[in-house]
């Protein structure tokens, strides 16, 4: 009986040599750094620490308020007890003092959407703008847009309520001309004010993903006869979709959880109040009735986690855009 010698398998050098190449990019070693056992242990230490007041609030969420008021959600099973009365008073209940979300649901999406639509139109045009297009001044003015994101909020709200005072006073019929399908001129402000105070965050951000476009493209397309306009829609916009679906997660999501904005130019009527003004009036007077804060908080959730589900893969892929690059 004869035996076979083993036979040493090839080894492919050309796919070490370049996985060599991409380790030694800064890409490479970023990558490297954020995919190690330390990062991952530390990842998922940050995350037990950040999902443990969440799930505590969950609990607390089904728990009837004496129990509440006068044990801790972790002595739940030293004093078990559930109910859905808390949701049930969120969500159904007819009275005055704990009137219905759904009214603030719809006030809260029609506050968000055209917020988050309207500063990604404009964001993406200014960043093209600056990235591709050569003007006098273009330099300057850039920067001049990305400094304003140090000017606080709280400065330009005098001013802009002295603005919306004499611009959008009761009287002027004209937006309701224009659209006059909802009440554009009580949400109007508020879109304005989101607007602007997104722009130089945005136009940063999608300006630096835009200009990594390679000009080969760009120069191609004008070679070809396409205008900005046609390079805008056609190249950009299906190029810049990560990065934008990124910005528009994260504005969406601070217009969706904005409390300030809202109590200010909102004018405490109950016709454009979001669901954050509703929740900061649901406690009580004297902080009695928290138990229905707990409920109506993972009310607010479902809206946000439908949106950072549904736009995750390009989340993903516009945080990791230009991190190969060497």
């Amino acid at each position: 009986m004869s035996s076979v010698a083993p036979v040493d398998l090839p080894v492919d050098k050309d796919q070490d040599t370049y996985q060599e190449a991409i380790a030694g990019t800064k890409g490479g070693r970023a990558k490297k750094r954020l995919t190690s056992r330390t990062a991952t242990v530390a990842a998922l230490i940050i995350a037990v620490l950040w999902t443990i007041p969440t799930f505590g609030l969950l609990i607390s969420s089904f728990r009837p308020a004496e129990l509440i008021q006068t044990t801790g959600w972790w002595t739940i099973f030293q004093n078990p007890g559930f109910t859905l009365d808390n949701y049930r008073d969120v969500l159904f209940s007819p009275s005055q003092s704990s009137p219905q979300l759904g009214a603030y649901f719809v006030n809260s999406l029609a506050i968000a959407i055209p917020a988050t639509i309207f500063p990604l139109v404009f964001a993406s045009m200014a960043a093209y703008a600056f990235a591709w297009i050569r003007f006098r001044g273009s330099g300057w003015l850039f920067v001049f847009i990305f400094a304003l994101q140090i000017v606080p909020i709280q400065m330009a709200l005098v001013p802009l309520l002295q603005t919306f005072a004499i611009w959008l006073r009761p009287g002027q019929e004209w937006i309701h001309e224009v659209i006059p399908v909802i009440p554009v001129q009580n949400y109007l402000p508020l879109w304005i004010a989101h607007t602007i105070f997104a722009l130089p965050l945005t136009i940063f951000l999608l300006h630096n993903f835009i200009s990594e476009i390679p000009g080969d493209v760009i120069e191609a397309a004008r070679v070809d006869g396409a205008s900005h306009t046609q390079i805008f829609l056609r190249i950009i916009l299906p190029l810049a979709t990560p990065a934008i679906a990124s910005v528009a997660i994260f504005q969406f999501l601070w217009v969706w959880n904005d409390l300030l904005v809202a109590l200010i130019f909102s004018g405490g009527t109950q016709d454009v109040a979001p669901l954050t003004q509703r929740l900061a009036e649901m406690v009580g007077s004297r902080g009695q009735d928290w138990q229905r804060l707990t409920a109506g908080a993972f009310v607010s959730l479902i809206v946000p986690l439908i949106v950072f589900f549904s736009l995750q893969r390009y989340f993903v892929r516009g945080l990791l855009a230009g991190s190969t690059k060497g």
